[in-house]
Order: structure tokens, then sequence, then C-alpha cells
């Protein structure tokens, strides 16, 4: 991963690059029933309902060493959470600290405001899915982890992938404006990078099935994620294997193996 350029160089002003990492994070699960349907929609929301992910996105914070300046979160009807972090690269002293911001602190009376989320920010939406025709279920988590300065989101990469069950990740990540030198050079990014894959653990690699898709010239890069093997146990959701038939197994794994490639490549494979 190394040292980062600009830690090599003099740089006129302040790092004026934006660090930009994007995720979405499929949870795939097999239902049998409507009721069972609604139950896991109903599991799933409690599980990473926005306390949850408050805590997760103050230690991605905490991990890629930044500090949170303002924290908003809503649990919504009939399902999903948002959680906005606006972060900052060094500690703020309390005296130059707007108003409305709340520092991590919520208080039922503080009217929270979430503004500059063109500068660092830190934002989680969730979204549980079901439809009657089709006994596969979903939960999409979308995060957004924004930096300018010399902090990194990419550090927090192992981290959000073991925060959630993750089946299906999709991960872009973009270095936008540029920064100067003390002679006016201009540099727009101040890093090494070939992939999004030098910031994963090999350890996590290899349980997952990769395509990059990188522009280089752009500072863009985008990875995709599919689980290799699935337990099928993991699954399952108000159902037992055992009390499955070995037909019945293999039209389960048929169709998460369907759902799965259909969401890794984006593309629909067939009528169901």
């Amino acid at each position: 991963m190394g040292e980062t350029r600009s830690s090599k160089l003099k740089l006129y002003g302040f790092n004026n690059l934006t660090k930009s990492l994007s995720f979405n994070i499929y949870d795939i699960c097999y239902t049998k029933t409507d009721e069972d349907r609604k139950k896991y929609i109903e599991y799933i929301d409690e599980q990473y309902n926005s306390q949850r992910l408050t805590n997760i996105l103050t230690k991605v914070t905490e991990i890629i060493g930044a500090s949170v300046l303002n924290i908003a979160k809503q649990d919504y009807d009939p399902q999903g959470a948002s959680v906005t972090l606006l972060i900052s690269e060094d500690e703020v002293p309390l005296y130059v600290v707007d108003p409305s911001c709340n520092r991590g602190i919520l208080t039922p009376i503080r009217k929270n405001i979430v503004g500059h989320l063109d500068k660092s920010h830190v934002t989680v939406h969730t979204y549980p899915e079901s439809h009657p025709q089709n006994n596969i279920c979903t939960f999409r988590v979308d995060i957004d982890v924004s930096t300018c300065g010399t902090i990194s989101p990419l550090k927090a990469l192992d981290f959000l992938i073991g925060s959630f069950d993750s089946d299906i990740i999709t991960i872009d990540y973009k270095v936008r404006g540029f920064t100067r030198d003390m002679d006016g050079f201009k540099h727009y990014i101040d890093h090494d990078i070939d992939s999004i894959q030098n910031f994963i653990s090999e350890e996590t690699l290899n349980k997952y099935n990769l395509i990059d898709m990188n522009i280089y010239q752009s500072n863009i890069f985008h990875t995709r994620m599919m689980v290799k093997d699935i337990d099928l146990p993991n699954y399952l959701f108000e159902i037992k294997e055992e009390d499955l038939s070995a037909e019945e197994r293999n039209i389960i794994i048929d169709k998460l193996n369907s759902e799965m490639t259909e969401i890794f490549y984006g593309i629909n494979l067939s009528n169901k």
C-alpha cells in the first residue's frame, strides 16, 4: 500500500484531493412463504437499524483517522435506515465547531443539521427487498465514504466488508480534484493504486470471485465481488437444511446462484 506521494512532497496550502469510496453490499436469503419473507424483512431491518449503522460508521471514522463532527440518523417506515456523519481530518476544538454540529452526541431536543457534504462525510442507506413471485430476499446496503486531505477511505475496506453478510459487493473509488506542490505543479492523485483489491486482505479476497474495471487516466477504479461458496444453512430463513430433500436443496442453490449472478453482472439471465 505504501507511503502516500503527498508525504514526500511539500504541498502549497491544503491537500485538496477528494477521495470517494462507494459500496453496494448485498445479503441474499431464501424464504419459503409470504409470512417468512415478511419476517425476514423485519428481522434484517432491525439487525441493521440506524443505531447499529451509526456504530459501524463511527468505527469507520476511527479506522481512517478522522473525527466526528455531526451525526444525523433515521429509521424509516416500513423499512430501511439512513445515517450521515460529517467528519474532519483532525480533531476540531470546541470553540470553532458550528453550533449545529452535535459531535456525535444525539439528544432529542437538538435539531441536527448536516451540511458541506462535498467535504468529508460517511453515509449509509439500507434497502430490504423481496417479491411475492420470488423466494429470494435481498438486503442492500449503500455506503459512501468521502474524504479530503491526507486521510484515506481505503483503510476501512476490510472492516466494512466484514460488518455485513456480504454476498455480492460492488466498489467504486474515485480521486477528484488536484493539489499543488510548492512550485505550483498539479498532482491529481497522492498515492499508488493499481486496483481496489490492493487494499483488501488476502483472506477476504480468497472468499470471492472478482472482476476489475478501471480507468487509470481518470483515477477511477471499480471492483465487483461475489462470494465463491454457498453454505446453504447460512442462506435459509426459518428453514432447516435437514428438512429439505436433496432435490429441494439443489433447486434452492440454483435459485441463489442465479440471483447472485444477475446482481453481480447487472443483467437478467432468464424469466423466473
